[in-house]
């Protein structure tokens, strides 16, 4: 088992925020529950496909077992969507998964650490990667959800201008 094994169950809040300027931000998945503050760092295309696989699980869950909260729009006011201080990352995310925990109608977010092996030697026994497991129910994931997709589309106004050098034909 990793020291890095973190469950927060259930989380107090959950956000995605950035850190840096356009073209450099650096995104970070943070959950926080009592005093313990779990922040990981996420790639953008990460923050963009957690947030769609929470609506299409959100989505699934309102058709087989309906809640009377799904119909209720995000709405961010009054709830600090911030990144919380001190951002110091746990590790860098290499996946993600979510599930669902239908006796207590909870969402479990779960992220895996990236582990970059330096060993040339193939017997070398690798570390396990860390976890961390943020419980939440359905209206934090919704918010998570609807936020992430708005940082994330707060970037560059074009997407031609991702640092990437793009070829166009005509």
């Amino acid at each position: 088992m990793s020291d890095k094994d973190i469950e927060l169950n259930p989380v107090d809040f959950i956000t995605v925020g950035t850190i840096g300027p356009r073209g450099q931000r650096i995104f970070h998945l943070q959950g926080g529950q009592g005093r313990q503050l779990v922040s990981l760092i996420i790639e953008k295309e990460q923050a963009w496909a957690l947030s769609e696989a929470i609506r299409e699980l959100l989505d699934d869950l309102v058709k087989r077992k309906p809640d009377p909260s799904d119909d209720e729009p995000a709405d961010f006011s009054g709830i600090d969507m911030d990144l919380r201080e001190p951002i110091e990352p746990v590790f860098r995310v290499a996946q993600m998964g979510l599930g669902y925990d239908e006796d207590r109608d909870m969402i479990v977010l779960v992220a895996q650490e990236m582990l970059i092996s330096n060993e040339t030697d193939e017997e070398a026994e690798e570390p396990d990667p860390g976890v961390v497991r943020l419980w939440c129910n359905r209206q934090q994931m919704k918010l998570l959800s609807e936020y992430t997709l708005e940082v994330v589309k707060a970037g560059r106004a074009d997407p031609k201008q991702n640092g990437r050098l793009t070829y166009y034909w005509s």
